[in-house]
């Protein structure tokens, strides 16, 4: 198969998963953004953890928050549990990898704030472990999925799961679902200027 026929496949697929995915998940997006919005105003914060590239992806999103999607304003308080080496390695250590995000969950988390598992397969024992805690505690969880949606998506209270079994085509959608959560919720408080950057 040449270059260009994998290049055409490809983006013809994602095309494609793109326009099932805004029929089936627009709705989720928009309540997501809602629901970070009013941890937000309550003082919490927006978590974010996974594994591999959903690590990346859990990176990605927190640095929007913190940082800045497009507007300057004041930062949004947000973490991914995937950053800390010492944290991890340590737990996973003396309790197990399956711990690694439950720990940190327990440790920094409360009512207030929103839990974010991202896991393509919706099985990623250390992600499912998060959001269980995270709902036994009374923290807001979502779930960031492909179709079938998983044990992730039987425990979250929102599951955003991407109508593709194909784990390139989920990524690309929790991509740019991440960045209209960002979008929607910094819109909100892009009157809030910062300190920092004097906007």
């Amino acid at each position: 198969m040449s270059f260009s026929s994998v290049i055409q496949e490809t983006i013809a697929e994602h095309t494609v998963t793109v326009a099932r995915f805004e029929e089936s998940c627009s709705s989720t997006i928009g309540e997501m953004a809602q629901r970070c919005i009013e941890a937000l105003e309550a003082g919490g914060k927006v978590c974010f953890c996974g594994n591999g590239g959903s690590a990346a992806d859990a990176q990605h999103f927190a640095a929007e928050f913190v940082v800045r999607f497009v507007r300057n304003r004041k930062g949004l308080p947000s973490i991914a549990f995937s950053t800390d080496t010492s944290i991890l390695t340590a737990c996973a250590n003396d309790f197990g990898y399956e711990a690694v995000f439950a720990r940190q969950v327990e440790a920094m988390c409360g009512p207030e704030d929103v839990v974010v598992g991202i896991s393509t397969s919706g099985n990623s024992a250390n992600v499912v472990k998060a959001l269980e805690f995270a709902q036994s505690i009374g923290v807001t969880t979502f779930a960031f999925t492909g179709e079938q949606g998983g044990r992730c998506g039987d425990v979250a209270d929102l599951c955003l799961a991407v109508p593709s079994p194909i784990t390139a085509r989920v990524q690309e959608c929790h991509l740019i679902a991440g960045h209209l959560i960002c979008d929607l919720v910094e819109s909100h408080f892009a009157d809030q200027a910062s300190a920092i950057s004097g906007s």
